[in-house]
């Protein structure tokens, strides 16, 4: 199994911009075409740099969250302000988090892999602790060694 941590955080809160996922939720394919289309739109047309500017660190969230019965799919930055055109306040409660840590050679490969790692081989295995809905995001922290690393944050609580 993949390394992970159980790490108990703080509530917080991430400003994100967001589109919806229309593909089923099986459809792996559409679902990751969807979101590298969004991400590509999001660092051409200037938004991603708006949301840096009001962020409070380096930290580059891709959100994913259910919201009325929807697929939503977020860009965001932690922080206390707000814009115009963010779609939504992203509250992420206090408490226990199951983190995988990675790297790879861009944000969108990272965020996809460790979304693999973290729903496809951690959650089935691992016995004392469930995710239960709400948000979960994949954290672009930095650079180094010319690899984007960062960890996938998911709010599980004990069985």
């Amino acid at each position: 199994m993949a390394d992970y941590t159980l790490e108990e955080k703080d509530g917080f809160t991430v400003l994100g911009i967001g589109t919806e996922l229309k593909s089923d939720y099986t459809d792996f394919a559409g679902i990751t075409k969807e979101k590298a289309d969004f991400w590509q739109t999001v660092r051409e047309d200037g938004t991603l740099e708006k949301l840096k500017a009001v962020a409070a660190n380096d930290y580059i969230f891709t959100v994913n969250e259910a919201v009325n019965n929807k697929m939503m799919h977020y860009a965001g930055v932690l922080t206390e302000k707000t814009l115009p055109e963010a779609t939504r306040v992203i509250q992420f409660p206090k408490g226990e988090y199951l983190v995988v840590k990675g790297e790879a050679n861009t944000g969108e490969e990272l965020s996809n892999m460790l979304t693999g790692i973290a729903f496809g081989q951690v959650l089935p295995e691992v016995k004392d602790v469930a995710y239960v809905g709400g948000p979960n995001a994949a954290v672009e922290m930095g650079e180094r060694n010319g690899m984007v690393y960062g960890e996938f944050w998911i709010p599980v609580v004990r069985k």
